[in-house]
């Protein structure tokens, strides 16, 4: 086990909102604005916690159209994995995890198309561009 990766994990999970989104994401992919509806999070927090873990390589974001569609990473680190497993355990009980389900299946019935967009010809992945300067000539 990496313990560095664990801790990363923890940081991560530190927060209640990232904790209830990653809750959330290990149901399923998930839209910006979805994750704002069962949260009740206005969209830059929302969007703000997303990115901090993505950052953190917990989530990946895919664009379609205006649409940031959310998703675990795949396949998930054997750390992350195990805190997963330990939070649909502490989702069985927890009154407000289990809420944030209850709204999600209801908030699901108008976000089926999310689940038709992880085909790879609707999607595009959202990766920050690599630039790197090793190997350019001076004048490029």
């Amino acid at each position: 086990m990496r313990a560095q990766g664990l801790i990363e994990i923890y940081r991560c999970l530190g927060d209640i909102s990232r904790l209830r989104i990653m809750n959330l994401l290990d149901r399923g992919p998930l839209c910006v604005c979805h994750v704002q509806e069962v949260l009740g999070l206005g969209q830059v927090a929302a969007s703000k916690h997303l990115s901090y873990l993505r950052r953190h390589g917990l989530v990946t974001a895919q664009r379609h159209q205006q649409w940031m569609v959310y998703s675990l990473t795949a396949p998930h680190p054997t750390e992350l994995d195990w805190q997963l497993r330990c939070l649909r355990e502490c989702a069985s009980v927890s009154t407000e995890l289990k809420a944030d389900l209850v709204k999600l299946k209801a908030c699901r019935s108008s976000c089926g198309w999310v689940d038709t967009l992880l085909k790879p010809t609707s999607i595009t992945r959202f990766t920050r561009p690599f630039t790197s300067k090793v190997g350019r000539k001076s004048n490029e």
